[in-house]
């Protein structure tokens, strides 16, 4: 598996992060959706993490047709650093939770 950086700025808690790729230069931002407020952008790929009782979105930044296997092995790799080792990665919101 791959390295990656992560940027988290002052303010931001530590699962609102930015996911770096140096190798292709794909950025994923992670949201925290208990704290942080998420709003869909268009044209962006989008996964969500449920992993006990986190629940997490990832959102690629300026998306430029990266395969979407890239995207997974990095949203892993991010839910691993956490600590979520049973996270459980979907392509759609979560039905636990609702669009508000």
């Amino acid at each position: 598996m791959s390295n990656y950086l992560i940027s988290i700025s002052k303010n931001q808690a530590l699962k609102d992060g930015t996911i770096h790729d140096p190798k292709s230069k794909l950025k994923i931002k992670a949201f925290d959706l208990l704290q942080s407020r998420f709003k869909p952008r268009q044209g962006e790929v989008r996964f969500f993490v449920t992993a006990g009782d986190e629940t997490l979105a990832f959102e690629t930044e300026g998306y430029n047709k990266h395969r979407q296997l890239l995207i997974l092995q990095m949203i892993s790799w991010y839910c691993i650093y956490l600590g979520l080792f049973e996270a459980q990665i979907h392509s759609t919101w979560p039905s636990a939770f609702s669009l508000n």
